[in-house]
């Protein structure tokens, strides 16, 4: 079950992941409580009734992680990690730019994760034993669920799929039984009672789930490089968005019904400690604890990925060890927001409007390099000599490069969150959280203004055939930079 392999290309004989094996991936990357919170958010600060949370909640993990599948097709053309293939994008040299921006957001969202995670456990010991939080048990629960996620995140990938899958069947069950509790007890005359609020408000609500989601992109090829090559890619964005939808949805609607018993969900500092009052006992323990499961699995899979990227970086340690540089690093966030912040949700949601601005930029710039791009060359990947064929010009595809620090710039001068103002923040895109979108059509425009998206005959000879093209590489540098490098 333990996985060695690095940022090197899978090789085909060993590329025998199977597509379904991603829906549980993503059923598992999405059990998170923090869902519930947003849902009673939309409620509660939006003002939107029963209808129009449902619509938010179906709309948003189809743009989202339909985006996702899509950018994770890169991963069974290419067998590397996403980081890695961002190489062939961005350049060798350029990468490091995307990259440390990515691998730092990272830290937050792992923290975030870490931190509710620690909540639920605190929780379920609250609910059985009476055990208050203070301090040091506030400090114990966040290392024992860190080094919890660094254990699965560093056994690799196969430990992943089958705590993945596991994970997925029982949160399926219970969350059957939670729904059935809130159909039994909740007093649905004044869940539909509520009447409509504004349509803008839908869009921003649709906004905040989009931009924490789609930070999963970069990560997506990592868990399809072992997928062979004639997987089919409308399956794999088929299975990811299938396997986000069935959680987000009733999580986001059942955060919204609960909103109704107890508004003060919304913006609890502790927003996980609410279901142990919301449910009975013998019903909000095992929740919980699946919950944590999920949070714990949700972390292991953006460690996993964060460790590729700390490698892209140049840090040059076992994939293991840099998993475990960033399990450090959780720690020490995790018990600063703990410990010192004073408000968790609207920390959170202005988490994910800067998350969506970094992660956009990027898929930008890559999405628009996938629609002609149909291959890597694996050995030019891991090659950060001058003679790779990814150097490009001194190190950068200044195309790509100036695309995405486009693509961040625009995003941020529309974007508003709890200590930053973008100067365009109250136009129409920025009151309605669009930011995120704003950053990666210009990113992709920028990339592409001086070339049609289309296979060139460069680009296809390469692709049919890889290995001739490995061995000209040096030869074909040049060519590398008239085309996407610039």
């Amino acid at each position: 079950m333990y996985e060695s392999r690095g940022l090197e290309p899978v090789p085909d004989s060993e590329r025998v992941g199977r597509v379904r094996e991603l829906f549980p991936t993503w059923v598992a990357a999405n059990i998170t409580v923090l869902l519930l919170t947003i849902g009673a958010g939309l409620v509660v600060l939006h003002g939107l009734n029963f209808w129009q949370v449902l619509a938010v909640a179906a709309t948003a993990p189809v743009v989202s992680y339909g985006i996702v599948g899509l950018v994770s097709v890169a991963g069974k053309r290419g067998g590397a990690p996403g980081m890695a293939l961002s190489r062939a994008v961005f350049g060798q040299r350029g990468n490091l730019l995307p990259g440390s921006v990515i691998w730092v957001a990272r830290w937050g969202w792992e923290a975030v994760n870490a931190v509710t995670g620690s909540y639920a456990l605190l929780t379920v010991l609250d609910l059985l034993f009476g055990v208050r939080g203070g301090t040091p048990l506030t400090v114990v629960t966040l290392l024992l669920f860190v080094g919890g996620t660094f254990l699965v995140s560093g056994l690799g990938i196969g430990a992943l799929h089958w705590c993945c899958r596991w994970s997925a069947y029982l949160f399926g069950v219970f969350s059957l039984l939670v729904l059935g509790h809130l159909v039994a007890y909740t007093d649905w005359g004044a869940v539909f009672s509520r009447p409509a609020g504004p349509v803008p408000l839908m869009v921003v609500g649709v906004g905040t789930l989009v931009a924490g989601a789609i930070s999963w992109a970069p990560s997506a090829p990592d868990f399809t490089r072992y997928l062979p090559c004639t997987a089919s890619a409308r399956a794999v964005v088929g299975a990811t968005v299938a396997g986000a939808v069935v959680v987000v949805l009733p999580l986001v609607v059942m955060g919204a019904v609960m909103a109704d018993s107890a508004p003060g969900l919304a913006r609890a500092q502790d927003p996980v400690s609410f279901i142990g009052a919301l449910l009975p006992l013998w019903l909000s323990v095992p929740y919980l604890l699946i919950a944590l499961v999920g949070m714990l699995l949700i972390n292991a899979m953006s460690m996993y990925s964060a460790g590729f990227t700390a490698q892209t970086l140049g840090f040059r340690l076992p994939r293991a060890w840099a998993v475990a540089l960033n399990a450090v690093i959780s720690v020490v966030l995790g018990a600063l927001l703990m410990l010192v912040a004073t408000g968790f949700l609207d920390a959170f949601v202005s988490f994910l409007a800067l998350l969506g601005v970094a992660f956009s930029a990027w898929i930008g710039v890559f999405g628009a390099d996938m629609l002609r791009r149909r291959s890597y060359d694996g050995g030019a990947l891991l090659d950060t000599s001058r003679s790779s064929r990814y150097w490009y010009r001194g190190g950068f595809a200044w195309r790509a490069v100036a695309g995405w620090a486009s693509g961040l710039v625009v995003g941020l001068l529309f974007t508003r969150v709890e200590w930053f103002a973008g100067p365009l923040a109250d136009s129409w895109p920025g009151r309605h959280g669009l930011g995120w979108m704003l950053t990666a059509v210009v990113a992709a425009l920028v990339y592409g203004a001086r070339r049609p998206f289309r296979t060139t005959a460069h680009s296809a000879r390469r692709a049919a055939a890889p290995d001739r093209a490995l061995e000209a590489g040096r030869g074909s540098r040049r060519n590398e930079e008239r085309g996407s490098g610039d």
